[in-house]
């Protein structure tokens, strides 16, 4: 069984998808990410060298297997003549444990996120070498053609495909997985036990279809704490404006609520942006930022939210967000409550917030909503890419058609990501807006960027002189804010920017120029630059 691994760990690095790592001066594996991506080239791993091949495969499955010991019987406790407790390994679904009723302490739990990662069919890979070796010792685990794609608990709408939406179907299937698994644990546990859950995804649909599995099963959210869990230099986050940080969720069981105790959602929401509030600055302080912020913030607002589920409204909701209703032609309840309601309020707030810090606590009022929507989608992702789907709802806080006002103006629509466009990109279209910034101030901001770069600063400077730009409010409120939210150029901080943000970069090269020429007194240098200080 031990050299069956180890024969896999082989296949990992000594495929066609396996490519060679200039930099390292290595091979990358097959799965250096979570998917089956297209390689230009491969490399080859020699497997017949002493020491390496077979022999650092053999050694890496033993590292493995040793290391699982000392976590089991670390060498300290051993030396004072400790007896650790039995330990149980058992393979079952999770949804239908051989355990007895109430007789678990803890439940430790790092689920499938959503749709992030298709486990069964990327384990396909490493099942059919396994079955040819493994499989000749075992071969009662290996009865199955492939591995098993239909009780898997991900969001995969490869297995609704050709009917009518699949992506709402994949989620639905999801939460109703996840929430039997829920169900299960919430029998297996004491009274007093504990739910210690691990989850970090940025679309809230992905934490909607969670947290309600998790409440439907009878949990409460007692505690919340994000945890830096990504390497920085992984290519599962590289360039892509992912999450560093896991949520890690403490649950306790619920006591039954009367059928009577009726909580509204209209009395709850304050409390739930009291709870964001609190946590925000602290989360911050503590050098979370970006995406992982709004994430770190979705723990409180759920905690607050769950201490009072099931909810409902007192008033119907004038439109329901999202499109899995419609997509599933259903009857959406206007009354209805869901945690996705909780996470719209706590992005609100951190967005609330955000606005405050990177306009130096000026009324985020001095921003138009286009302008808004631009420093905050900067702000969140610090990438030109992300989800449509968070910057709908971005959009939505904003108070913006996404389609009519942002997408074709200011970005564009590939795939489920949103493009976010540059002065130049958006002058060769066309799109940018009035010079004077009547319609969004950033329009006057790009127009300037574009002369500066497409001709001189000196243009750039007789643009905004002329139009009397430096005279008005929201200009430099917009200019001070966008300074604090682009990627800095090489110009003033000595290092190249990725080629995905160069453009940019390069917009914020030519704003700065124009703020140290024109405006040195009136915009305070971004606070960002000092990252970059020698002095």
């Amino acid at each position: 069984g031990y050299l069956a691994l180890s024969i896999n760990k082989l296949l990992n690095w000594n495929a066609r998808l396996a490519s060679w790592n200039v930099e390292a001066q290595r091979l990358r594996s097959v799965f250096d990410r979570h998917d089956f991506a297209f390689k230009w080239s491969f490399g080859e791993m020699a497997p017949l060298i002493v020491g390496l091949g077979y022999d650092w495969a053999i050694e890496q499955t033993a590292k493995c297997i040793k290391e699982l010991v000392e976590l089991t019987r670390p060498a300290p406790l051993q030396a004072q003549h400790f007896t650790p407790p039995p330990l149980t390994i058992s393979n079952q679904s999770a949804d239908s444990l051989d355990i007895l009723d109430a007789s678990v302490d803890a439940v430790v739990m790092d689920p499938p996120y959503y749709d992030n990662v298709m486990y069964a069919e990327l384990s396909d890979f490493f099942y059919v070498w396994l079955k040819r070796t493994a499989g000749h010792v075992y071969p009662e685990l290996f009865t199955r053609a492939l591995t098993d794609k239909e009780q898997e608990a991900v969001a995969n709408p490869a297995l609704f495909k050709g009917e009518k939406g699949a992506k709402a179907l994949a989620g639905r299937a999801y939460q109703e997985r996840m929430a039997a698994i829920f169900a299960e644990c919430r029998r297996v546990l004491k009274p007093d036990g504990v739910l210690t859950l691990m989850f970090t995804h940025k679309a809230t649909g992905a934490w909607d279809a969670l947290t309600t599995g998790l409440m439907e099963a009878g949990f409460s959210i007692t505690a919340s704490w994000p945890i830096n869990t990504e390497a920085e230099g992984s290519l599962h986050i590289k360039d892509k404006s992912a999450a560093n940080s896991t949520i890690f969720l403490v649950c306790r069981p619920r006591p039954p609520k009367a059928a009577d105790d009726v909580a509204y959602w209209e009395d709850l929401e304050p409390r739930v942006i009291q709870a964001v509030r609190r946590r925000v600055e602290q989360f911050q302080a503590n050098g979370i930022r970006g995406v992982d912020l709004y994430l770190a913030c979705f723990g409180p607002a759920l905690e607050e939210f769950a201490r009072h589920w099931p909810l409902k409204r007192g008033q119907p909701r004038p439109t329901l967000p999202g499109k899995a209703n419609r997509l599933l032609d259903e009857a959406a309840d206007p009354y209805a409550v869901t945690p996705e309601d909780a996470l719209d309020a706590a992005r609100r707030e951190v967005k609330r917030w955000r606005l405050e810090q990177i306009t130096r606590r000026k009324a985020h009022s001095d921003l138009d909503p286009l302008t808004a929507w631009f420093v905050l989608a900067w702000d969140a992702f610090e990438a030109p890419q992300f989800p449509y789907d968070e910057a709908l709802r971005l959009a939505r806080v904003a108070g913006l058609d996404m389609d009519a006002e942002i997408i074709g103006v200011l970005a564009e629509k590939k795939a489920s990501d949103v493009i976010l466009w540059d002065s130049q990109t958006r002058a060769a279209k066309g799109r940018i807006g009035p010079v004077d910034g009547r319609k969004a101030m950033l329009d006057a901001l790009h127009h300037a960027a574009h002369l500066a770069r497409s001709r001189a600063l000196q243009t750039a400077r007789e643009f905004i002189e002329t139009s009397a730009l430096g005279s008005e409010p929201a200009f430099l409120a917009a200019l001070a804010a966008v300074l604090e939210v682009l990627p800095p150029s090489g110009e003033f901080t000595g290092v190249d920017p990725l080629d995905a943000v160069k453009p940019a970069a390069d917009d914020f090269g030519a704003l700065e120029n124009l703020r140290r020429l024109l405006f040195n007194e009136q915009v305070l240098a971004p606070e960002q630059l000092k990252l970059w200080s020698t002095e």
